[in-house]
């Protein structure tokens, strides 16, 4: 019943987020808000409920049958992907590039941010 409760939460939060991004127009995808939405409603509360932890970990051991439907939808428009594959190829190729490029310099703002002196000018008396 545990493991219920955990789903039920994780569609409630992805309803939530479809809900409000139908109602604000706002072009992110419904289930990416409800997961922000879900973190934040974590983050606040410090900790996950059991439900919620067993739910997600039986969802995420079995992760790999998630990508059975995009291998299908693969193999069903195949002539189509090979037709248009030098687009696809570019695409993938710089959306790869750029976010190596973002995560490179975003980890480099935070390493910065995060390695902030800690001594507050304790060493200017050493004189």
């Amino acid at each position: 019943m545990s493991f219920i409760h955990g789903i039920t939460w994780l569609l409630v939060y992805q309803l939530i987020g479809e809900v409000t991004v139908r109602l604000a127009d706002v072009p992110i995808p419904g289930p990416v808000l409800g997961m922000v939405l879900l973190f934040i409603t974590l983050w606040i509360r410090g900790r996950t409920a059991e439900s919620l932890d067993q739910a997600s970990s039986a969802l995420l051991s079995h992760l790999s049958l998630l990508f059975v439907p995009a291998g299908v939808g693969m193999m069903v428009h195949f002539d189509r992907i090979a037709a248009e594959w030098l687009p696809i190829t570019i695409a993938l190729l710089l959306s790869t590039v750029l976010t190596m490029v973002a995560t490179a310099l975003i980890m480099q703002l935070t390493t910065r941010w995060l390695a902030r002196p800690q001594d507050n000018g304790a060493g200017a008396d050493d004189d």
